[in-house]
């Protein structure tokens, strides 16, 4: 007679006893998971295969690499059906930790156990880091704000291992638990995330579930509040009033008496005149206006006066920036530049409006929608560092 042992090189009956007991149990206690199956990375065209981008040949797509450059599938493409398996884990609250700077989720990441066989059936394969799940108990149906649509939980799998609980007697694993983080808003999940919400407006899940368009508010607030509180851009120096002064520190004044001041000597009485500042007192970064010092008058225009008197300011438009010049009753001295601007100048392709294009770092470098012909093939001048460095195969 053979001795007694659990253990066979084969799954044996035993096995599948248990094997069927236990999904029993997922059956009756566990809950229903809405998988978005990732069937692999979104592969080039033919036509721009490259070495660091080569056409996906590989048997198994999920196993694929989009850019072998960064190591990395920024484009996935999912299965359009939605397969149901039943799932158990263990809830537990969400905290804040406010021991940091900022303000950190804790236990934000879910442990999901699935039953292996059970899943395997269902998807054709194990389930794999790039899956999405979907917990439809998790439904918030009574939101704050006037969103109709009680939007489920989404989660993406990180990690898939074997827990040790998943054994049985039989020494063989039933079990398979994945590591789960929330769902966010990256080009990763764009399939995803523009399915129809279901609220019957046409919105898709991103609207809904992303906080692009929030935080795009949030930051257009900010920049008309900012733009409220400072209107330029570095600093404000119109409100200081300059007392002109000649070599020996004394006021420079003008003659009285060769002036064409009309005063009444019955209430006014008139001991001198100070002349205009010869020289700008307030250098340092982005303080010229192109505006006189002390309020005095000037023109503008793209020509100088043809009868100016000393001390007269003027102010040349044809120059960009603007420049202001001042008369020393020869020659027309430069006097500064008006290099203040509203902090939030975009350039010609962000807006119509003359007045707010500039030329500056933000409009010539991270707006920039500029094409350039190289070799007569139109290209954007703005390329992604992944597209700019393409590694060559060595010959």
């Amino acid at each position: 007679m053979p001795r007694l042992s659990l253990y066979r090189p084969e799954k044996s009956h035993d096995f599948r006893f248990l094997d069927k007991v236990i999904n029993e149990q997922f059956q009756i206690g566990g809950t229903d998971v809405f998988i978005h199956k990732y069937v692999g990375p979104v592969s080039p065209q033919a036509g721009e295969s490259t070495p660091a981008q080569p056409i996906q040949s590989n048997e198994i797509p999920e196993l694929g690499i989009q850019d072998l450059l960064f190591m990395e599938n920024r484009d996935r493409h999912y299965d359009p059906d939605v397969y149901v398996i039943r799932g158990i884990y263990t809830l537990q609250d969400v905290d804040f930790n406010l021991s940091q700077f900022g303000i950190f989720l804790q236990n934000d990441n879910v442990m999901i156990t699935f039953h292996l066989r059970s899943s395997f059936e269902a998807l054709g394969r194990k389930i794999m880091p790039g899956d999405v799940l979907e917990l439809p108990h998790q439904k918030d149906e009574y939101a704050l704000d006037d969103n109709l649509a009680a939007l489920k939980r989404f989660y993406v799998v990180s990690d898939v291992t074997r827990p040790a609980t998943g054994y049985s007697q039989t020494w063989y694993p039933h079990l398979i638990r994945a590591k789960c983080q929330p769902l966010v808003d990256r080009q990763e999940f764009n399939e995803i995330l523009s399915k129809d919400s279901g609220a019957g407006d046409g919105s898709t899940l991103k609207d809904l579930m992303s906080d692009y368009t929030r935080s795009l508010e949030i930051n257009n607030q900010v920049i008309l509040q900012a733009e409220a509180d400072v209107v330029k851009s570095g600093y404000e120096t119109r409100h200081f009033y300059i007392v002109p002064k000649d070599n020996d520190g004394l006021a420079n004044t003008l003659d009285v008496s060769q002036t064409d001041i009309n005063v009444s000597s019955t209430n006014t009485n008139v001991s001198a005149v100070l002349e205009t500042p010869n020289k700008n007192y307030y250098v340092g970064y982005l303080t010229g206006d192109g505006i006189p010092p002390n309020g005095s008058p000037y023109g503008f225009g793209v020509g100088f006066p043809s009868n100016p008197t000393s001390g007269d300011f003027f102010l040349r438009t044809d120059y960009l920036p603007n420049r202001m010049y001042r008369f020393d009753g020869t020659h027309w001295i430069r006097f500064e530049d008006n290099v203040r601007m509203t902090i939030s100048t975009l350039g010609e392709t962000q807006t119509n409006d003359p007045g707010l294009v500039r030329q500056k770092l933000k409009a010539s470098f991270v707006n920039n929608n500029n094409t350039a012909t190289i070799a007569g093939e139109v290209v954007p001048q703005k390329q992604s560092l992944s597209k700019a460095l393409k590694p060559k195969a060595d010959v």
